[in-house]
């Protein structure tokens, strides 16, 4: 149950942020991957500002942020 919760809060927060970015998102597979890979990011961000969240919310919100900023980072890389 953990992993379909884990790709459901991916998913989420890819779309999420492909919305907040103005990318309008990648398709199931690709903001599974954008979300978890800014998850990974956004906890480690938020670990290094000392920040700590949890439950459900927290976890979408950090996601999020992570995406979101991996977002960003690669749209600097392309221009």
């Amino acid at each position: 149950m953990g992993i379909i919760m884990f790709l459901a809060i991916g998913a989420a927060a890819g779309w999420l942020a492909g919305t907040l970015m103005k990318g309008g998102g990648f398709g199931l597979i690709g903001n599974i991957v954008v979300g978890v890979v800014g998850a990974i990011l956004g906890g480690y961000i938020f670990g290094l500002l000392g920040l700590t969240v949890g439950g459900l919310i927290g976890s979408l919100v950090t996601a999020t942020a992570g995406a979101a900023l991996l977002l960003f980072i690669v749209s600097i890389i392309k221009k």
